[in-house]
């Protein structure tokens, strides 16, 4: 299925030096060029009917998703010209109003391609007058008046590439062959079953991802595994909103998106956090080049691992790189070289390249030694892949880089001209994997409801690999019904225990000792994640005394992957968050282990995120829900190691919950709130919790995982004195997380979050809680309309703890002024309620006020 991709918006953008992504455009270069730049209307007069017909076929599918959101009124106006005829308009309005946007859009633009020039150009002139109401539009008029008064020129991207030699055919179609095969199908390892790798085909398995731009995720910690299935909604949120274009892998090149301000050539850069698909993806491109679906204005494509090429540690020659994987190009290569503009190459994984290349660095531009003129020069292999991005080895060839989002300010200066990011699964396509990873529909089925219905986990999911590792862990608790149900795993920890347990159960017959070996590679682990480090050579396993035999076993092969290149072998773990597991698992094996503590803090006290999982998943192996079942292999975890940690988290905690007032002390009480939620020890909560004064993340904004943790943690509690959720960009959706424990709080704010009428609903069920304990609620700016307000007043009805409410900056009219009255009158504990900056009458605030006398002491402010 074909990938969606979503540009980071006009081709060309780059990241200035201030961090923040701009677009410097050919037209725009300086202000007197600025300034000289004509108006799009103007270059409308200047345009040749043809000229605006090859501009319309040249921008047709991005303007299919940029008119979406206003359709009707597009086709509404063209009608009034009389280019549309009745039938035709109903049509287009037809299909918008019954929601099918994209095919009204589509049915639109075909309607005006067929109905001649003037129909064209009406379009566009309509298009000028709807300019600042339909972003991706004005996207695309920005551009086009920033091209200059020229379109042939860059629409002509697509041609120019010569035919290729018919001598050269042979070779081509050899290079076809072998990538074909290379990459039609894809090996999947498997912990359940004797066979070790299970082989699909590609189209098989291969499954529907969400591609967006990097503006803003590019700063976030990669580790933040649990967080990033809120961003994925908002940026979706943000494409529903009209603000971000989908492109699809085929318009990475050689398209509307990827026009080059540096004329010599296109670099694209696609970015995603680890196991997001970005390998998989360029499998996919490459297999579709080779059976001709993508990309045949391409005559070649070479395709690199930056793992493999940290292996060459002299000089080498883009030559050799290409014959030390296809031999059978012999002396063709220079042949090859005539033509760069039919060349794309792939370099996948920059994060992973120990080499370095610094974009910034002027000397590459004046020192020689670190210039590479021509694929037959001998220099270093950052020297070949700067020279290529840059454009100045082989000018006009194309060149995709994939890479962490971490990595990304590696290309600050590089001349990328398509920056984008492998979001991950959105909405449907969760289920779409599970359901193509199960050949047994109604183990699909049940493995997705109980993802679905588990917070923690559905937030995991928007991840292929994460999928991957759900779909293994949690498939034989529904095709054996003899597991218990209780069992299944709720938390990331106990996942990862029964994962490793399957691994153990099923492959790890041939270790003479499974406990001796998972320290070695736990401690192995531990140092990858202190020093950011995921991929492991011979050398490190010889260091832990690891012997790359043992791999035989089968054991090893599932708990590290190994993959084979022309010169070495590397190994890594199926994904950074089993690595960190295992390293945390290896706290625990070690008999003694009196410095855990000190590892714990200094851990804890790191601010850029790298042990973040790491602790979380050492607070969850103290709890006996989730190691109980590697016992069987692993024998008890030290007791006095299990107290230890327990009394870390107890004193963290109790430290962070009194030391909230910046947001790093906001962010380390939340770390805290994970640690309790993965120890599911209700005992630890009542005694940390219990004892707290105030949870405070006022300011922080807070993902519906944070709200599912914290609602955990509160639900284990009796009283909680006073959780501060002001200004935390909670929604109704978090709210719902949230609800179950908010009656246990004596002071609750939520001021400052868009609940809307359907969010303080929620907090009307808590109040009507015959336990709850809410004595003063913040409800300010909330959104909160004369509706809701009748709700909330029915359910303060029957309460009897609430003394204090603030209701100001929300919609009330003087609609609500009764049940205001009756709440004020018949609400005895009540002794304060702010109602200012609503929209009440004179006559109503006036009411309102005169309230107070029936009841002395009690203020009213409105």
């Amino acid at each position: 299925m074909p990938i969606e991709v979503q540009s980071l918006g006009t081709p060309g953008n780059i990241m200035t030096e201030g961090g923040n992504w701009g677009g410097d455009s050919v037209a725009s270069t300086s202000k007197k060029q600025k300034d000289l730049t004509p108006t799009f209307s103007e270059l409308l007069t200047q345009w040749s009917d043809y000229q605006l017909f090859q501009l319309t076929k040249f921008y047709l599918e991005r303007l299919k998703q940029a008119i979406e959101e206003e359709v009707e009124s597009l086709g509404f106006m063209v009608r009034q010209e009389g280019c549309f005829n009745e039938q035709e308009h109903g049509s287009v309005a037809e299909l918008a109003v019954k929601g099918n946007r994209r095919d009204s859009s589509t049915l639109f633009l075909s309607l005006v391609m067929g109905n001649g020039k003037r129909a064209r150009r009406v379009m566009w002139e309509s298009f000028v007058k709807m300019q600042n109401q339909l972003p991706k539009l004005d996207k695309i008029l920005k551009e086009i008046q920033d091209l200059g008064p020229d379109p042939q020129e860059y629409m002509n991207i697509t041609r120019g590439l010569t035919g290729l030699p018919s001598h050269m055919e042979d070779v081509q179609q050899k290079h076809k062959e072998t990538l074909r095969a290379q990459t039609e199908t894809l090996s999947v390892n498997t912990i359940l079953m004797k066979e070790k790798v299970k082989v699909f085909q590609l189209l098989d398995r291969y499954a529907e991802l969400t591609i967006i731009s990097t503006v803003r995720d590019r700063t976030l910690v990669e580790r933040e595994l649990l967080a990033r299935g809120r961003d994925h909604e908002e940026w979706r949120e943000e494409c529903l909103r009209g603000k971000l274009e989908k492109i699809r892998t085929d318009q990475l090149f050689h398209s509307s998106f990827s026009w080059s301000k540096f004329r010599s050539g296109s670099s694209a850069t696609v970015a995603g956090v680890p196991g997001i698909g970005k390998t998989t993806m360029v499998q996919k491109i490459v297999h579709d080049w080779t059976t001709g679906k993508i990309y045949q204005q391409f005559q070649f494509v070479f395709s690199f691992k930056f793992r493999d090429l940290n292996t060459i540690n002299c000089r080498i020659t883009l030559k050799e790189l290409i014959l030390n994987q296809y031999l059978y190009f012999g002396n063709m290569l220079g042949e090859v070289w005539k033509n760069p503009e039919g060349l794309l190459f792939i370099f996948d994984g920059l994060d992973e390249f120990k080499g370095g290349i610094d974009f910034a660095d002027s000397r590459r531009d004046t020192e020689p030694q670190h210039q590479c003129p021509d694929p037959e020069s001998r220099c270093k292999v950052s020297d070949i892949v700067y020279s290529l991005i840059q454009h100045k080895l082989l000018p006009g060839c194309s060149v995709l880089v994939t890479t962490r989002p971490t990595a990304l300010h590696l290309l600050e200066k590089a001349e990328i001209s398509v920056w984008a990011e492998i979001l991950g699964f959105v909405g449907e396509e969760r289920k779409e994997y599970f359901t193509r990873y199960f050949e047994d529909q109604t183990v699909a089925a049940a493995v997705f409801k109980h993802v679905k219905e588990n917070e923690i986990l559905y937030t995991m999911s928007y991840n292929p690999s994460y999928c991957w590792i759900l779909g293994l862990t949690l498939g034989p608790f529904f095709t054996q019904t003899h597991r218990d149900p209780q069992r299944v795993p709720k938390t990331i920890t106990q996942l990862y225990c029964y994962f490793i347990y399957n691994i153990l159960k099923n492959h790890g017959r041939g270790i003479e000792s499974p406990r001796e070996v998972l320290l070695r590679v736990g401690q192995m682990a531990f140092t990858g994640v202190a020093e950011k480090n995921i991929v492991f050579t011979d050398e490190d396993l010889i260091k832990y005394n690891l012997q790359p035999s043992q791999f035989l076993s089968g054991f090893l092969m599932e708990l590290l992957e190994r993959e084979d290149s022309a010169r070495s072998v590397v190994y890594t773990f199926p994904h950074l968050t089993v690595q960190e597991f295992v390293a945390a698992l290896a706290q625990f094996l070690t008999v003694d282990r009196g410095d855990i503590t000190t590892l714990l803090i200094e851990a804890h006290g790191m601010t850029d995120g790298r042990f973040e999982v790491f602790l979380r998943f050492v607070a969850g192996l103290s709890s006996p829900w989730a190691a109980w079942i590697l016992e069987e292999f692993l024998g008890q975890f030290p007791h006095q190691t299990i107290c230890r940690v327990i009394d870390w988290v107890k004193g963290e905690v109790k430290r962070r919950a009194g030391n909230t007032g910046s947001e790093a002390g906001k962010r380390r009480l939340l770390n805290t709130m994970h640690y309790l939620f993965e120890c599911q020890n209700p005992l630890l909560a009542q005694q940390t919790l219990g004892s707290v004064e105030e949870l405070s993340f006022y300011g922080l904004g807070l993902t519906p995982i944070d709200c599912a943790v914290l609602s955990h943690a509160i639900r284990l509690c009796d009283t909680i004195k006073r959780l501060d959720l002001d200004s935390c960009r909670i929604q109704c959706e978090d709210l719902q997380r949230l609800g179950p424990a908010l009656h246990k709080c004596q002071s609750l704010g939520l001021g400052d979050n868009d609940l809307g009428d359907s969010g303080v609903k929620l907090v009307s069920d808590a109040l009507r809680n015959p336990d709850c304990k809410i004595q003063s609620l913040w409800l300010d700016s909330v959104g909160l309309t004369d509706s809701g307000a009748e709700d909330l007043v029915s359910a303060l009805s029957t309460n009897t703890s609430l003394t204090m409410l603030e209701l100001a900056m929300n919609s009330l009219t003087d609609r609500s002024v009764p049940a205001l009255r009756h709440l004020i009158l018949n609400l005895p504990s009540l002794e304060r309620i702010w109602l200012g900056g609503n929209q009440f009458s004179a006559t109503g605030k006036k009411e309102l006020r005169s309230l107070q006398e029936p009841r002395p002491g009690l203020k009213v402010h409105v």
